[in-house]
Formats: structure tokens, sequence, C-alpha cells
């Protein structure tokens, strides 16, 4: 047999952490688990609608390729800890010598503040008898990822928040509540308590929906008992989704705050055969610039997966204007929103009119000096979508850059001086962000759904075909990008008109094309 030779592998070169002291060398005994993710052998063709079994049985990962993997793993004293042949996910657990003798790299202990973490810098390798299978490999580097997005209200937004359902109602969203429908939330820290949920439905006079956590690799339903921590994102996702569908089940997905918890938290949400939700709602991200190219593949590939079985992936689209919060002074689009294959959710600030029944105005989301905007602009990873290509997309804000995916694609209120009464951890309190707008069009989605009787799914093409079906917001910036007249990058089409977009559906004979985007992130 030829000699092994050790090839790069595309996509995965990191570089070392920023602001963070090195430590020293991680244990070479520890045990660790890592996710490896194979590439297709086929796609689902364009339009295509199947169910899980058909996927798994027509583009799953192959026996004999997860076989190959099998046998590499041996080879370098890995053990095979699972295998899922829909995710085409293998996961190999050994230790830290024997994984970094398997792919090539070596792992050195990084501080920051108090945490610590593992870290990387360079590519990974992969054997020429695996190279041509192995998509991405991830759980080597465990760097937090992502952020939140969402915003905690000042104290003087308490008499301009609302509750979920109004909000709901100054959107004009249709009858109904989602029952026998599920949503997925993923949630990367924090955790949620009964009894809060049980007081706050109560106290807006509905039934508490049934919420199941779902564990993915080490992460756990552990609330920190501070809410102006991650328990404040995992209660409004929950509070916002489920006052807008209380008839749904919801899905909370609890994943470790790094790229291998949160690809692995996404694809067992798509995958998940018990549950089987119709729509994600996802309010963690971060800017483009920070992924690693195989992390950003392999979850696009996932979303164009969600599309195929018919489920809506909803993503907020950053609370930190133009610049994602970066500090480079360049602009930034914020992913997953930025994937093609999801809605992007970006932030406005609603006034509602004297009743309280209809909006009086709504601008884009943009605190100025207290630093929150909406996110959106001009991907640097992804080319212009077909449902796109008719838009006068802006050019990029940033010098020399070309075209790219437009973000946000629609938008809702998220203004924290405009924000969303909910109860954390005892507390009640006002809370923003586009993390808030993306349970937000979940909701929505669910209730469609269970009024249409089928899952809407994949909704971006339909959307951009019915603009009519949004609010158009034309006043506001988020920074480098300017609100106009149809589409823009601060707030996409505009907020939604729930009940006119449930006549367009079934004007159309309920159904919206279902056909993933084609296109891939550039390198």
């Amino acid at each position: 047999m030829a000699e092994r030779r050790y090839l790069p592998l595309e996509g995965s070169v990191r570089k070392a952490p920023t602001g963070a002291t090195l430590l020293g060398p991680v244990d070479q005994t520890q045990l660790l688990t890592v996710s490896v993710y194979l590439r297709p052998h086929a796609k689902p063709p364009l339009g295509a609608r199947l169910d899980h079994a058909g996927f798994a049985r027509d583009y799953g990962a192959r026996p004999a390729n997860v076989a190959r993997i099998e046998r590499y793993a041996a080879d370098h004293g890995l053990m095979v800890a699972d295998v899922d042949p829909a995710r085409r996910l293998v996961r190999l657990a050994g230790t830290v010598d024997a994984l970094c003798r398997a792919f090539r790299t070596k792992l050195d202990r990084y501080g920051v503040g108090a945490g610590e973490h593992r870290g990387r810098s360079g590519p990974l390798y992969v054997g020429d008898d695996i190279a041509d299978l192995v998509l991405g490999v991830f759980g080597l580097d465990d760097r937090p990822q992502a952020r939140a997005q969402y915003r905690l209200a000042p104290a003087a937004a308490a008499a301009t928040s609302f509750t979920a359902p109004e909000i709901a109602q100054l959107y004009d969203f249709p009858p109904g509540d989602g029952s026998g429908e599920t949503i997925a939330l993923i949630e990367l820290g924090g955790g949620f308590v009964q009894s809060d949920l049980d007081g706050y439905f109560k106290a807006l006079g509905l039934a508490t929906p049934t919420v199941t956590a779902v564990p993915v690799d080490a992460g756990r339903n552990t609330p920190t008992g501070d809410p102006n921590g991650p328990d404040g994102e995992v209660m409004l996702d929950i509070e916002v989704a489920g006052a807008v569908a209380p008839g749904a089940t919801i899905g909370v997905y609890f994943a470790p705050n790094t790229e291998q918890g949160f690809i692995d938290a996404i694809t067992q949400a798509i995958h998940d055969t018990k549950l089987k939700p119709s729509v994600l709602s996802i309010s963690w991200g971060a800017p483009e610039s920070t992924w690693t190219q195989q992390a950003v593949t392999v979850m696009d590939q996932a979303f164009q997966t969600a599309a195929s079985l018919g489920v809506t992936v909803c993503v907020a689209a950053g609370d930190g204007g133009s610049s994602d919060g970066a500090t480079d002074g360049l602009a930034h689009a914020d992913f997953p929103a930025s994937s093609p294959n999801v809605l992007g959710c970006g932030g406005t600030h609603v006034t509602a009119a004297t009743d309280g029944t209809a909006i009086a105005s709504e601008t884009v989301w943009n605190d100025g000096a207290q630093g929150g905007a909406g996110g959106g602009g001009i991907s640097a990873l992804f080319p212009v979508p077909a449902y796109q290509q008719d838009l006068a997309l802006p050019p990029s804000a940033n010098a020399g850059a070309g075209p790219g995916r437009g973000v946000p694609d629609v938008a809702g209120n998220a203004d924290p001086q405009s924000g969303y009464q909910v109860l954390v951890d005892g507390q009640a309190t006002v809370i923003g962000g586009t993390s808030a707008v993306a349970p937000l069009w979940a909701g929505l989605i669910a209730r469609l759904n269970g009024t249409l009787g089928q899952p809407v799914g994949f909704i971006n093409p339909f959307l951009y075909a019915h603009a009519a079906t949004c609010h158009d917001i034309t006043q506001g910036n988020n920074g480098a990008y300017e609100a106009t007249q149809g589409w823009d990058a601060c707030t996409g089409l505009g907020s939604p008109d729930g009940s006119a977009l449930l006549a367009a559906l079934q004007a159309a004979g309920a159904t919206p094309s279902p056909a993933p985007s084609p296109t891939q992130a550039s390198a």
C-alpha cells in the first residue's frame, strides 16, 4: 500500500485567537470528540420537497464512505463515537495527541479574561485516502464563536414596550396559533425555568406551550440565574415565539458556543425526526470574517437541506449596525444571516397609534450613541442569489469589494426602546434586538403553516416576488446604509403584513418555491 500523504483541508485555516494570552499546550491525554462532516455525493434537484426518510436514503452518507472514515480513525487510534448518515456526520473520539496526529495540527490553551479555551492556527490536514470525502472537521478549537443578538432596554424605555401579541396585532398577523407545528430554537448558552414560562404566559392569558429542551454535544438547559446573561436570549426566544404561536411545540436545542456546537445544533434540529420542526429560529451570529470557510460551507449546506425538507430558517441579522460590532472600520454582514438559504431578519423601531392597534410610524432601528442598530449590508462571502437579481443592490460600503448577497431580507420591531416585555429569572424586563425578530417571524411562519396545512419552506423567493406583503421602511440608516423605497440593506423588504402574506400564499396555491439557492460561499 502506498504511504499515506496528508493534504490541507480546504477552508480549515484558523488564525490564533486575538486578544488572548497563550497559556501553554493542551494536555495531550485529554479526551475530545470531533465532528467530521462528509461531502454530499449528490444534491436534491432544485425545487425538490423531500421527507426525512427519503433524504437520508438518497442524499445521506453512503455506508462505503463511512467505512473509509472508520478505517482512517482506527489507523490513528480513534474511536467512532457516533454515525448519523442523514446529517453526513461521523463523530470521532480520542486523545488530543491522537486527534492532532490524525489532522496534523497543534492545540494550545488560551486565556481570555477569566475564561480559557483551546485554539489552533493554520489549516487542518487529512489523509489522501479520505480527502475527497471530508467537508469539515470541528471540535479541536473550542473558542467562543457567536454572540446573542439581543439588547436590554434602558429603564426609560419601559413606557413604550410591547407584549409579543401586541406586536403581532400591529403587524396584522392572521388568526391561528401554530397548532401541529414545531418551532426549533438554537441556543448557545443559558437556559429557561418552567415557573417563569408559566408565569409569563398566564399573565398574557395564554396556555403555556410545550417546551422541550434538546441537548446537543455537551449543551444543556442550564439557567444562570442572571437575567442580564444568556438566559435573556433563551427566554426572549421562547416567550416571543410561544406568545405568537402558543399552539406550537417549541424545541430548544442547547449546544456549546463553538463552531462545532453551533453547526451540530443546526443539523440536529433540521434532521430531528421526533420533533420535526417546520421552522428554525436562530438569534446568534458573528461577522462573516470571524468564521472558517469550512464552517460557512457546512452550515450553508445544512440550510440548503432545510429548504429541501420544507423547513424555514429565520436568522437575526445582528445588533451592531453595518459594522456588525467589528472595530476595524469596515462594514460586515453577520453570518449565518448572510446565507442565501435563510430568512435574514433586520430591525426597526415601531411607534404605535394612540389606540395601540395600528402602526403610526416605523423606521430603521439605530440607537446612535447607545451603539445598537439593525445589522445589514452586502455579503463578502456569498454572491447575489437569484431572488435578488432584479434588485438595485447598493455596492458594498467597503472600497473595492464586489457585489454580494444583500442582508437582511425582512425586518421587525427590534429597538429596545420599543422592545418586548419578557420574564427572565423571575424579573420582568424589556429586551430588544434582532434576536426578537427571528422568533417573531418564526411564530408567524408557524401560524401560516398551521393555517395552510403544509409548510411554506424556503420562502425567500416568494417574498421577493410579493414585496407588498411587507411594510416598506424608508427612513433611517444602520450606519453605512440608508433606508430607501423597496429593498434596502437596513430592513430588507420591510416588516410583515401577516394577513397580506397569508392571502398571497393562498392565492398562489399555498406553497412557495422550495428551491434552495444553488450559490456557494466564496473562498
